[in-house]
């Protein structure tokens, strides 16, 4: 049973345009009443690639990213997530290249990366090979020198001497102004734009909790008629998931997560912040998790930073989660050890793909069983000590995953003492089936994991 003590100390980090810019949020309960609109057929199973395209290496165009299809695919990448293609603003602009998130046109594609005849047939070719493409969408702020700034004014937020206002400290960026029928409308349509133009199958929407819920129920329904979307917001509020989000961002628990390496949290507060969740959130409601993303790398350090020796057990953990769609992050399969510049030019180097094998048995057993889905069951289970020792079962449909990680610096005893673990399941990592019996022992090196199928279909 989890501890049900709330930990109210944490802060949630809102992802940054030009700076590590802070927040914290007060999540309120979703009428219970309310019911979601059915996730996309191909999600619950599902996990996402965040695409850096400009730190790419030498593959960081439309054209040049085809080269990487097969190899992710073969990795069981599902979902590409492209950080925004759209061109940036130049006015205001923050170092060289500027901020992806500066919009100067909705409808075009950054030149930096080709153009929209290379772009449908990247999105064409990933089609073919299976994957599924969401974009990255800005729909809180457009870039500085945005031509609506001039043909629409009053599609901005402005101060008291009428100029147009930044959103914190976004200085490259105006901010937009949701009391404006015609630019909602207007946002609709560039969204829709892209959706019948390319073929994308979602988007990542970005500031997504500030803007407007009523909008995005618009806006959502909208795009969806026809097609099945998917919809990742940039926030954590739930009533977003009422407005049509299927996932939004973990940030809570992340940040227990990324205090349990230095001590700053621990496996009790963890708990308690599941736990206050599952009070706010719908049923059927994903959350992203993940050890790094644009975000986290550039501005508060690479997972070797934040998790040290531990960062497979924490990769873990976010791929067999309950309610998680996990991400993987450009470069995490080489590793790349280093934080990217934001506003440069910042080449990754590929050519290794040293943890390439860890995240494909991740991925191809979150595919294959059920047990893994967003939708299927979690418990937790006492395997020794709960101060370090993180134990649970998930369950669908007949089909059974155990995880157990040991999230502290020492060697830890696991006892097997739950019926439930009772078996001969595969161990995915080694290979192998274990004889796990009643009051069987073994144990778990520092930050070390064991995920175990009991399906032996």
């Amino acid at each position: 049973m989890r501890v049900l003590t709330y930990c109210a100390f944490l802060l949630l980090i809102l992802s940054c345009r030009s700076g590590n810019q802070k927040s914290t949020t007060v999540e309120e309960p979703v009428d219970s009443s309310i019911v979601l609109e059915a996730h996309p057929s191909w999600s619950p199973q599902s996990n996402i690639y965040e695409v850096n395209l400009r730190q790419y290496g030498s593959n960081g165009s439309f054209a040049g990213f085809q080269n990487e299809l097969q190899r992710l695919r073969e990795m069981g990448v599902d979902i590409l997530w492209f950080m925004p293609i759209t061109p940036i603003s130049v006015k205001d602009r923050k170092g060289t290249l500027g901020s992806y998130y500066a919009v100067k046109d909705y409808r075009a594609v950054n030149p930096e990366y080709g153009n929209m005849a290379e772009w449908k047939q990247l999105v064409e070719k990933a089609h073919a090979l299976g994957f599924k493409v969401i974009t990255d969408w800005v729909p809180n702020h457009s870039g500085a020198d945005h031509p609506w700034l001039v043909a629409h004014p009053d599609f901005y937020k402005r101060d008291s001497a009428g100029n147009a206002i930044s959103a914190y400290d976004w200085t490259d960026t105006r901010k937009l102004n949701y009391d404006n029928r015609e630019l909602r409308d207007s946002m609709i349509a560039a969204m829709k734009f892209w959706v019948d133009s390319s073929g994308i199958d979602g988007y990542r929407c970005d500031v997504a909790g500030e803007v407007p819920t009523d909008f995005w129920k618009d806006c959502i329904g909208t795009l969806r008629k026809g097609k099945e979307l998917f919809f990742l917001a940039e926030a954590d509020k739930a009533e977003l998931h009422s407005a049509g989000f299927d996932a939004t961002y973990g940030w809570r628990v992340m940040n227990v997560m990324y205090g349990l390496y230095p001590g700053k949290t621990n496996l009790k507060q963890l708990d308690a912040i599941l736990d206050s969740l599952e009070k706010v959130l719908p049923p059927s409601a994903m959350r992203m998790y993940y050890t790094t993303n644009h975000d986290e790398n550039s501005w508060n350090g690479t997972e070797f930073e934040r998790f040290g020796p531990g960062y497979k057990a924490f990769a873990v953990w976010t791929q067999t989660m309950y309610r998680s769609i996990p991400l993987i992050y450009s470069g995490q399969e080489e590793p790349n050890r280093k934080r990217l510049q934001f506003f440069e030019k910042d080449p990754l180097k590929f050519g290794k793909y040293e943890l390439a094998g860890f995240y494909k048995t991740l991925l191809n057993e979150r595919k294959k069983s059920p047990a893994l889905a967003t939708d299927a069951s979690f418990r937790k289970i006492d395997v020794g000590n709960e101060n370090a020792l993180y134990a649970f079962i998930r369950e669908k449909d007949g089909h059974k995953v155990a995880v157990i990680i040991n999230f502290s610096r020492k060697e830890e005893k696991v006892v097997i003492d739950d019926d439930s673990l009772v078996g001969e399941p595969l161990n995915i990592f080694m290979g192998v089936r274990e004889k796990l019996a009643k009051g069987h022992s073994f144990n778990l090196e520092p930050w070390g994991y064991v995920v175990l199928d009991y399906d032996n279909k």
